[in-house]
């Protein structure tokens, strides 16, 4: 990922950062393709696409840039 400026005020210098600690054993936070489906066995996602999430805040404003750049199993 290599986010140069941001969306809202074309500030450059954009710092990388996300921490979700109740997503997944796998340590980072995942895209996951469709609608959310929850039940007594937690969520239903296999076979859907997941990707790694990556995120960037913009030092002036505070904006947030999330992408999912990666492919997740």
């Amino acid at each position: 990922m290599d986010i140069v400026t941001c969306t809202q005020c074309s500030a450059t210098g954009l710092e990388k950062g996300l921490l979700d600690e109740i997503s997944s054993p796998s340590g980072f936070t995942r895209w996951v393709e469709g609608e959310l489906r929850t039940g007594a066995f937690g969520r239903f996602i296999k076979g859907k696409k997941r990707y790694r999430v990556e995120a960037a805040r913009c030092p002036r404003c505070g904006h947030l840039e999330l992408f999912a750049t990666q492919p997740s199993g």
